[in-house]
């Protein structure tokens, strides 16, 4: 394998819709060639000359036959799914995630869709948008609620799932954990494998989805697994769209058995204008934005730089190292 070459000698393409990463680079005093592109056209027609990659959902594996002098690809986004990882691997291209980038903005995130549900902001929005003083409400079923005492199940215990275990924990919330790995974690009452999910959602008033999406866990909230949920119950995915079998969720929420939904991910994005999930009153949609944050170039640019001087090293561990 040939060395890697100094930073100065490479050609490094930034690939985001809106983000301003090169900019971001450009601000450290960096040495190397770079270009930025906002469209999937336009990484088309220049990802030939990157030898490194700063991308996620502008990525197409298609790329792979026009990129001759690619080595690493640093994802902007902590999911990989959208990489092949095994083509990657036979043409020696090094593929880092963007793990952690965002922990904070999508457990904040999370956590503030769970407060919005349980405290009735967005019905409030719709009020206030109708110019409508809601009066006092006496049917206390109807009414807003607290956060203490109630269970949330977090299924994902990664950076996400953990610092939402926090969050949850703050407002006294009691936490149960979902992954494959046993063991225990500060302020989580008790973690269950995968198999046992259904008997934690039973007890849950919340269900917050922050697992990546994998094979197993494609589908994994299906129609039994929402059936399982007491219909005071909410969901909150922060994860990826299909973790969750849409169709049956649409039909749970328009049969009343589930009392609200808070959905950052969908299947289709953008969220086709005739998607039940927009008419929903019980239902917060967000554009899967919950990662965004005003941190995040930089948080980005630090880990490519990491990631470039352990390559330049000649280290053979890269920093959230998938490939």
């Amino acid at each position: 394998m040939q060395p890697w070459p100094k930073q100065n000698a490479l050609t490094i393409g930034f690939g985001h819709a809106a983000y301003q990463l090169r900019d971001e680079y450009l601000a450290r005093n960096r040495q190397a060639t770079s270009f930025e592109v906002r469209t999937v056209d336009e990484l088309k027609a220049r990802a030939h000359e990157a030898d490194v990659l700063v991308v996620s959902g502008l990525w197409r594996n298609e790329m792979l036959d026009l990129a001759g002098k690619l080595r690493f690809i640093q994802s902007v986004s902590a999911g990989t799914d959208q990489f092949d990882k095994q083509r990657l691997a036979a043409g020696g291209i090094r593929l880092a995630s963007g793990q952690g980038s965002n922990e904070r903005a999508v457990a904040e995130h999370a956590m503030s869709l769970i407060l919005a549900l349980a405290r009735q902001l967005h019905l409030a929005r719709d009020n206030q948008t109708r110019h409508f003083w809601r009066p006092m409400i006496g049917d206390r079923s109807r009414r807003e609620d607290e956060l203490g005492g109630k269970t949330l199940v977090v299924v994902g215990l990664g950076r996400i799932g953990l610092r939402l275990s926090a969050l949850a924990g703050a407002f006294g919330m009691r936490v149960i954990g979902v992954r494959r790995r046993a063991g225990s974690e500060p302020g989580i009452e008790k973690i269950v494998p995968p198999a046992e999910l259904a008997s934690v959602m039973a007890a849950a008033d919340i269900v917050a989805l922050t697992c990546p999406l994998t094979p197993e866990t494609e589908g994994l909230i299906d129609a039994a697994a929402l059936a399982a949920m007491k219909p005071s119950a909410f969901l909150i995915n922060v994860a990826r769209g299909r973790v969750v079998d849409e169709a049956a969720l649409i039909a749970a929420l328009a049969a009343g058995r589930l009392a609200g939904a808070g959905i950052d991910c969908v299947h289709e994005e953008p969220l086709p204008a005739d998607s039940p999930l927009w008419t929903f009153p019980n239902v917060l949609v967000t554009p899967h934005s919950a990662g965004e944050t005003r941190a995040y170039e930089g948080n980005i640019v630090d880990m490519l730089l990491e990631n470039l001087g352990r390559l330049e090293r000649g280290e053979a561990q890269l920093f959230n190292q998938v490939v």
